[in-house]
């Protein structure tokens, strides 16, 4: 028999994707270059969890953790980004992303798995665990758009600013959450949605993934349409019951905190890593920020960010 071996894009990890294909069958090799255990182990058992709960997901064929190599299943080359984005009405497609954000919410999350020798610990998302994301944006995103020799004082009145705001979280830290839920995690395959990209899941807020994928910053959503899945999310889920208000109060808080990440990492990835294709966003993520900041619950910290960080100023990706 055949092989061929091609490597296919990757995402913004450390790890790298080919396909194999043997005969009329193909399969995905990932290797890890660092974060060995997370992006090899901890992905085949999350993958497993999802199966288990019928969530379409990578299936492992061979594991060769020892040479940083696994071998799993594909889910096929197209991502729910790639068949949406040219569409002029999404609603009725997003609707079944949302499906499998609340089927992963029905999960019931233990603390630790175990596969084979090894042991897997689920973090819960505490507000120390916050802070060391949307810290990147002061870390990347700030020291290199801030010309300032007050970046660490203003760094500790923001964060001050932001424990504030993550203690007005109303939910718990009680659903599993994939962590990264955004259109290009999920892959089309003869009519199935599949979720990839797994292996940072957590136990968190019911409302992360939906801040995920509403406000992603790859799609620009109109804001009714935004407003229309959140609805149907609230419709939905089991949280129906809760307020309208403090799902909203905790979409809002969650999606400015990972938005802040993002502007880090993606400041990282172009610094650290050379990759200057994820610059584009910046602008449309500060967007989406400053949609969220209208929250009542951000004034202080709206008011911080514009007293000490001129923000206008610090979209300009020319700053790089």
């Amino acid at each position: 028999m055949n092989y061929k071996l091609k490597k296919i894009s990757g995402d913004a990890s450390f790890r790298e994707f080919y396909r194999l294909q043997k005969g009329r069958h193909t399969s995905i090799i990932v290797q890890a270059k660092k974060e060995k255990f997370k992006n090899l182990i901890t992905y085949i058992v999350v993958n497993n969890i999802l199966k288990k709960n019928k969530i379409y997901a990578p299936k492992l064929i061979t594991n060769h953790y020892d040479n940083n190599i696994i071998e799993i299943s594909d889910l096929g080359n197209k991502s729910f980004y790639e068949f949406i984005i040219k569409k002029k009405s999404k609603f009725k497609n997003y609707k079944n992303l949302i499906r499998i954000i609340i089927k992963l919410q029905n999960i019931k999350p233990k603390r630790t798995y175990h596969f084979g020798k090894y042991k897997i610990n689920f973090q819960n998302y505490s507000i120390k665990n916050l802070h060391k994301e949307s810290d990147l944006f002061f870390d990347w995103y700030l020291q290199h758009c801030l010309k300032s020799s007050k970046q660490k004082k203003i760094k500790n009145i923001l964060k001050k600013e932001l424990t504030k705001v993550y203690k007005k979280l109303y939910f718990k830290n009680t659903v599993f959450v994939h962590r990264d839920f955004h259109a290009s995690n999920i892959m089309v395959n003869k009519n199935k949605l599949g979720l990839i990209d797994s292996q940072d899941a957590i136990i968190g807020n019911p409302l992360y993934d939906l801040a995920s994928l509403i406000d992603d910053v790859r799609i620009k959503l109109p804001s009714n349409l935004q407003e229309r899945l959140f609805n149907f999310y609230y419709s939905k889920s089991k949280l129906k019951k809760e307020q309208y208000k403090n799902l909203k109060n905790d979409f809002e808080i969650l999606s400015v905190q990972r938005n802040l990440k993002i502007l880090g990492i993606f400041v990282r990835l172009f610094k650290r890593d050379g990759k200057p294709n994820y610059l584009k966003y910046l602008p449309y993520t500060w967007r989406l920020i400053e949609r969220r900041l209208k929250n009542p619950v951000f004034e202080n910290f709206n008011l911080m960010l514009k007293k000490y960080l001129k923000i206008q100023k610090l979209k300009k990706i020319n700053n790089l």
